[in-house]
């Protein structure tokens, strides 16, 4: 059974910065390239940020290039988000997916499997 638990939301101040975790099991973690995304009250969930299998490549949404980065220890089944520089609008429930493809997905319905989502607070 695959899982993926997400770790390290809560509540941060406007210019913080967090950590994600994203701890997966039940599957060949370095098979698989990594993706966050968040969803914000109302809002349609959107991409964040891809890493491929081996973590050589990265692909971050224009909202938050700049500020987020994402890395993975596949040795540890763990991708990580790290969000410097945070806003009000970076206000969300954050996932992790997993997409058995090759390439850096950014679409939701690439991804095969999905956490169920860690809240992040950013307050102004």
């Amino acid at each position: 059974q695959v899982q993926l638990v997400e770790s390290g939301g809560g509540l941060v101040q406007a210019g913080g910065s967090l950590r994600l975790s994203c701890a997966a099991s039940g599957l060949t973690f370095s098979s698989y390239v990594m993706g966050w995304f968040r969803q914000a009250p109302g809002k349609e969930r959107e991409f964040g940020a891809a890493i491929t299998r081996s973590g050589g490549n990265t692909y971050v949404a224009d909202s938050v290039k700049g500020r987020f980065t994402i890395s993975r220890d596949n040795a540890k089944n763990t991708v990580y988000l790290e969000m410097n520089s945070l806003k009000p609008e970076d206000t969300a429930v954050y996932y992790c997916a997993a997409y058995g493809g090759a390439n850096l997905a950014t679409k939701m319905s690439w991804y095969d499997y999905w956490g169920q989502g860690t809240q992040v607070t950013v307050s102004s």
